[in-house]
């Protein structure tokens, strides 16, 4: 199972913030290889700066490894700006995060923020969600 991690998890990781117990659980089935995860690559930029103010720059690209060793970064390309362009999003962020899923079939983006992809194909859960469907399976 392919999925999409939003900027706002990797954040409740790195953070440990908010849901970190829901998104840490996520993380581990991907670093135990039940799951494959990605983030989008644009996101990472983000999440850096996000976290650097929290934790330092230093803990900041140490944390951002330990999660791109298991998230892998998911590419961001010329096309996929455009597509996510004419989405016409209320969050061109959101539109450009779902474009990416789109583009490797993700089967879900896990977000908090569930209602920003509504208007999309792919299911967007929140971590708890997604650990239930996992449970269920």
């Amino acid at each position: 199972m392919k999925v999409l991690i939003d900027t706002n998890v990797a954040l409740d990781i790195l953070l440990k913030r908010q849901d970190y117990a829901n998104a840490f659980a996520v993380f581990k089935l991907a670093e135990g290889k039940i799951i494959s995860g990605s983030i989008s690559a644009s996101a990472i930029t983000d999440i850096f700066f996000l976290s650097k103010n929290d934790l330092g720059k230093r803990p900041a690209k140490e944390a951002l490894k330990k999660i791109l060793s298991v998230f892998k970064p998911a590419t961001v390309t010329d096309g996929h700006i455009y597509q996510a362009l004419d989405l016409d999003w209320n969050d061109f962020e959101d539109s450009v995060q779902y474009i990416v899923g789109e583009s490797f079939s993700a089967d879900y983006i896990i977000t908090r923020n569930v209602q920003d992809f509504a208007s999309g194909s792919i299911p967007a859960v929140t971590p708890e969600q997604f650990l239930q469907i996992i449970t269920d399976m």
